[in-house]
């Protein structure tokens, strides 16, 4: 397996960048849900477990 990085950095209530290998990202949160700015939607199922598209 190679290296990898991964940076998240908190930019206000609910709202991120992402640091990563492959580049920048930002992602808000609203409740239980994120939405990137790729266009991944996670959902927190309960503490510690989350569903992810893509």
């Amino acid at each position: 397996m190679g290296f990898s990085f991964r940076k998240s950095v908190r930019a206000g209530k609910g709202f991120r960048i992402n640091l990563s290998n492959t580049g920048v990202s930002a992602s808000k949160r609203v409740g239980r849900v994120s939405v990137s700015t790729r266009g991944r939607v996670s959902v927190r199922l309960f503490p510690g477990f989350f569903w992810r598209s893509k």
